[in-house]
């Protein structure tokens, strides 16, 4: 569905995105994940025709997008990480309004529109001001928006974004439901507990290059030392903190109350010294062991190697 080939942005002397290589297939829900600065969001609005490459290929349902700005428009939907909406409106009135920029008027924009907010659980709100919606119905009409024209490919932008719990709740399970009857989502978030509940693969971009891609069981078990050390501290925390700073291994450390989480990079064997150290060190622990695999965990180690 989406094929990236060396794309290449550039902002004066920044490199934003370095020769890129990104490929998703039909149906899939691709986790982008990267910290600020990554490229992100460069590579979103170049897929989306919102702005030019410098050098580099983007393929979408068959098509050259960067060559074919008119029919690149009629197979994606693009939701940025900010939503315009217009208060003076109605939420049904939004909705025809965006209808008729790709010709659908009348009684058809009336059912699709109503078809669209029922989708987005928004059916019961199409006759209440834009303005009234509290911050998750404006973004679920967003998206509704951005399905008028029946694109194959949504992409985007943090939608999760300042969302409350029930709220990303519900915009996941609209996005699994959308996939399911045959849609191709590209989402970027910085929630990625999150991302990893609902997308089918992922790549994590570092420095405008993408350094891992695959489906969520590939990736998170990529490399066994991403999951973090668990430890809980029963007696003399101070000690079992400094043996844990002092050790080379060890890359990031978290103390919540008696509980140690650490991003630790050594092997089995080592793993092993710092518990003999811990305890050699007058520590007293009621359990030690590695999380479960996580993208995140994987996320902090990467974007830690390529930042060292």
């Amino acid at each position: 569905m989406l094929t990236i080939h060396k794309l290449t942005k550039s902002y004066g002397k920044f490199l934003a995105l370095d020769q890129l290589e990104l490929k998703i297939r039909p149906r899939e829900i691709y986790g982008f994940v990267g910290p600020n600065g990554a490229g992100k969001t460069t590579t979103m609005k170049i897929c989306a025709g919102l702005m030019k490459a410098d050098s580099g290929e983007v393929m979408i349902d068959g098509i050259n997008a960067l060559e074919n700005n008119r029919e690149l428009k009629k197979r994606i939907g693009y939701m940025p990480d900010f939503f315009g909406v217009y208060d003076n409106l109605k939420t049904i009135e939004y909705m025809e309004f965006y209808a008729s920029i790709y010709g659908i008027t009348g009684k058809e924009a009336k059912t699709l529109c109503m078809e669209l907010l029922d989708s987005v659980q928004l059916k019961d709100q199409y006759d209440n001001y834009v303005d009234s919606l509290s911050r998750g119905m404006k973004q679920r009409l967003c998206l509704a928006r951005c399905l008028v024209h029946g694109p194959k490919l949504l992409i985007l932008d943090e939608p999760a974004s300042g969302l409350d719990p029930r709220a990303r709740v519900i915009m996941k399970d609209i996005l699994r439901r959308l996939s399911s009857e045959g849609m191709t989502i590209l989402i970027s978030s910085h929630i990625l507990p999150e991302l990893a509940q609902i997308c089918t693969h992922a790549g994590i971009i570092e420095k405008g290059k993408l350094v891992l891609s695959g489906s969520i069981e590939e990736i998170t078990s990529a490399r066994g030392n991403a999951r973090p050390i668990v430890l809980r501290m029963v007696d003399n925390q101070e000690a079992t903190v400094r043996v844990i700073r002092d050790n080379p291994f060890t890359k990031k450390i978290t103390i919540l109350e008696n509980v140690v989480s650490l991003l630790f990079t050594g092997n089995q064997e080592e793993e092993a010294a710092l518990l003999t150290s811990i305890i050699q060190g007058g520590g007293v622990i009621s359990s030690f062991a590695r999380e479960e695999s996580s993208l995140e965990a994987l996320f902090l180690q990467i974007t830690h190697e390529e930042g060292s």
